[in-house]
């Protein structure tokens, strides 16, 4: 039985700019948004602190919501006028930097690129570096970071969905059903990562290490939330579903020897064992049956898959960058200690 991760909404983080401030004034104390707070969000650093939390505390108001936030707020008209002017931001730096990251021509091309490992090390990879040399105070900053993705995992893809017909949504369901622990609660990957997070001795309560995420962590976080919340983006929901589960099994193989090494301990081993074996199926799936599926239905979203293959990528170059960047200075990558 692994353990389970804490219930319960989380606290509102602190601001990192306007744009935060003034969602936080919103949700807190009810404060109208300031008029110019879309024109604000148009000059914004689409990658940046202020932008990527105030975004991020918009999207989570469709998970957990947070303590003392009334739940009307989901779908008020001030926080949605103003995500959608964020989400303008974010899309439009993400269309023409993905664009620049995945030049495949087609989604065969792109998909037979994800599928080769590369020969050794570049240089840019945290699952080598933590299998190699990571320290156990990097796998446990590695793990707390990715909590504000494992500890809500396959939740945002499940809105693509209803959004699928045939045999995409046939193969989407049985991916989401192994995800959620085919039935038993306590084998769902959420449940799997809470027990990695106590075997590293971290706290497990949902959103509880939201302060001490960079803006590149929080930005992978939120395409999946972008991309599940729009009908319009269900080609690059698939696109973006499918570079996760077919890169997952090579980077788990390497993680869970990163924590054997460590002496971690046998939960934290045996989430990323579960992802070695699970997303080699996954990996099938997603290909044949979604991405296969979707395009035999929907040829027109192939542009589409791309745009969420590349954005996948872009984002998850920009975070094991962050890392590694800081931990090869002998610094932590958060913003706040553990």
């Amino acid at each position: 039985m692994t353990a389970p991760y804490a219930a319960g909404a989380s606290r509102l983080p602190e601001p990192r700019g306007p744009l935060s401030a003034a969602v936080a004034g919103l949700l807190a104390q009810g404060r109208e948004l300031p008029r110019d707070s879309c024109e604000e969000a148009a000059a914004a650093d689409p990658y940046g602190e202020d932008l990527q939390l105030a975004l991020y505390v918009l999207y989570e108001l469709h998970y957990r919501g947070f303590e003392g936030v009334g739940d009307e707020y989901e779908w008020a008209p001030e926080p949605l006028r103003l995500r959608a002017a964020l989400e303008r931001v974010f899309l439009d730096a993400l269309r023409d930097d993905a664009a620049q990251r995945l030049p495949a021509s087609s989604v065969d091309e792109a998909m037979a690129e994800l599928l080769v490992e590369p020969v050794g090390d570049d240089g840019t990879s945290v699952s080598h570096h933590l299998a190699r040399e990571g320290t156990l105070g990097q796998l446990r900053e590695h793990a707390a970071l990715r909590s504000v993705y494992h500890l809500k995992e396959a939740d945002p893809h499940l809105w693509v969905i209803p959004r699928l017909r045939g045999r995409a949504k046939a193969g989407m369901v049985a991916v989401e059903y192994d995800e959620y622990g085919a039935g038993h609660a306590d084998e769902m990957h959420q449940c799997l990562f809470a027990g990695l997070m106590a075997d590293l001795g971290l706290d497990t309560a949902y959103g509880r290490y939201l302060e001490a995420c960079p803006a590149e962590m929080l930005a992978v976080a939120n395409l999946m939330s972008l991309l599940g919340l729009h009908r319009s983006l269900r080609g690059a929901l698939v696109g973006h579903y499918a570079t996760i589960e077919v890169t997952s099994s090579p980077g788990s193989r390497r993680l869970a020897e990163a924590m054997r090494r460590a002496g971690a301990g046998p939960a934290a081993v045996r989430f990323h064992d579960e992802h070695v074996e699970a997303d080699a199926v996954h990996e099938q799936l997603m290909r044949h049956e979604v991405v296969g599926g979707l395009l035999a239905e929907e040829p027109d979203l192939e542009k589409d898959v791309l745009f969420g293959i590349g954005a996948t990528l872009l984002l998850e170059d920009r975070f094991c960058a962050l890392l590694l960047g800081a931990w090869r200075a002998d610094r932590s990558a958060l913003r706040v200690p553990l």
